[in-house]
């Protein structure tokens, strides 16, 4: 898992394509006498502007049925659920309209917004080709003290939660796991307790009314330290093979949770092995 501090390398790529494209934006208007390097920056700010708006609300429209469950969770845009085909084409559509009776300043915009493109994509060629460590050989314990390895769990689609009970948007999203466990049992949804007792965890799943399997305990947090972790929540997601292929930092929704999911995950099969059996929390 790729971060510089808190902030995900996904997180800061996009910012870093805005820049870009924004520095290209106002380099070629400047090579342009008859347009404004200065007005072709404000211009391309806008557009990313609506185009992440609209990036939004298609994904909020693609993923309706989840969001209308729990309408809070559309504003929760930390989740990172964008649709960035929709967010492009509305930029583009913006800076067509906004130029209208300055067409002189579409080709700057256009190139800025196309490096930038280029940028993000492949920064993210290369973070992807980074970002695939195998799941950590860690031995670990259920809720009854049995020992567990992590590894156990291979050979099909893995889903890996670091959380603690002191952590606010950990515990929001308890539900959101309950109901993935019975929604997706082909998948291994495993919910990795970092540094509290079987007690302390146990007595906040029956507070909570929350009846979840694979709960393990890590007690000296080394899932965090062997997968470069720097804050909780965080979700790793891990393929049949143990490899990591995507992770989440912070509160994730279930949008978000079963779009990764889809793009991962696509190959599941009604042949997979849904029949096995979990490591109970009892």
């Amino acid at each position: 898992m790729i971060s510089i501090g808190p902030f995900p390398i996904q997180t800061l790529g996009v910012l870093a394509a805005i820049v870009l494209a924004w520095i290209t934006a106002r380099a070629v208007a400047r090579r342009l006498s008859e347009t404004s390097h200065k007005i072709a920056g404000a211009v391309l700010l806008d557009a990313v502007f609506w185009g992440i708006i609209t990036a939004r609300l298609a994904y909020v429209i693609q993923w309706w049925e989840e969001y209308s469950a729990a309408p809070m969770s559309m504003l929760i845009i930390s989740d990172g659920g964008f649709s960035w085909w929709a967010g492009v084409l509305a930029a583009v559509l913006f800076v067509w309209w906004r130029t209208r009776s300055t067409p002189a300043l579409r080709p700057p915009i256009l190139a800025g917004i196309l490096i930038g493109l280029l940028a993000w994509f492949s920064a993210g060629a290369v973070v992807g080709q980074l970002q695939s460590p195998p799941l950590p050989n860690l031995v670990l314990a259920t809720l009854n003290e049995q020992h567990v390895s992590l590894r156990e769990y291979e050979g099909r689609p893995i889903v890996v939660n670091l959380w603690a009970t002191w952590c606010p948007p950990c515990r929001r999203e308890m539900p959101i796991f309950q109901r993935a466990q019975a929604e997706f049992p082909e998948v291994a949804l495993v919910l990795v307790n970092q540094g509290e007792s079987a007690q302390h965890v146990q007595t906040f799943l029956d507070s909570e009314g929350l009846s979840l399997t694979d709960v393990l305990l890590d007690p000296f947090s080394k899932t965090m330290q062997e997968m470069g972790a720097h804050a909780l929540p965080t979700t790793l997601f891990f393929d049949a093979n143990g490899r990591l292929v995507d992770s989440h930092l912070g509160e994730i929704t279930m949008p978000r949770l079963k779009s990764v999911m889809a793009r991962h995950f696509s190959h599941l099969t009604e042949s997979t092995d849904t029949d096995a059996t979990p490591i109970s929390k009892e």
